[in-house]
């Protein structure tokens, strides 16, 4: 089981050691997709709803969210987050709310699970500001858009993949 970076010579799992890495700029972005009915998304793109400003409680759920991945995902680094950037783009055609979470850091690892955990948290607002006016949410889509920086390089996904 050597090769699982995770699990030490007895199959447990661990945290580990970034002690030996270089520290450097690092970077990522990942992305949501929260579909809402009609009534829905004409209440959130209007301001209407009853719980209020659903895209900036969004917006600072998800900021929260990415300084706290260390406390949520077990295995992560809690690392010194140097910027979060969390936009959205309302999707009149399909009644969906494109959620984009940009993360950056200058440390020893990546910032790949902030980012993820950011748009995460962003759609899981939105469904909670929303389910009021509607039950038949869904949250989807969630994928790591880009990275950069550390020893892997740079990584950009496939726009055919979304």
């Amino acid at each position: 089981m050597s090769e699982l970076t995770h699990l030490d010579a007895s199959g447990n799992a661990h945290m580990v050691d970034v002690g030996a890495k270089e520290v450097t700029e690092r970077s990522a972005t990942a992305e949501a997709f929260v579909r809402l009915g009609a009534n829905a998304f004409a209440a959130l793109a209007a301001g209407n709803l009853k719980k209020g400003d659903a895209l900036g409680v969004a917006r600072v759920a998800g900021i929260m969210a990415a300084k706290r991945t260390g406390d949520l995902v077990p295995l992560c680094h809690p690392l010194p987050i140097t910027g979060v950037t969390v936009t959205f783009d309302l999707l009149e055609e399909t009644h969906a709310v494109r959620i984009e979470a940009t993360v950056k850091v200058v440390a020893r690892t990546g910032v790949e699970m902030e980012a993820l955990t950011a748009a995460s948290v962003a759609a899981l607002t939105i469904y909670d500001m929303c389910k009021a006016v509607e039950k038949a949410i869904t949250i989807e889509g969630i994928r790591l858009l880009a990275k950069s920086g550390g020893r892997s390089g740079d990584f950009r996904a496939d726009a055919d993949t979304a």
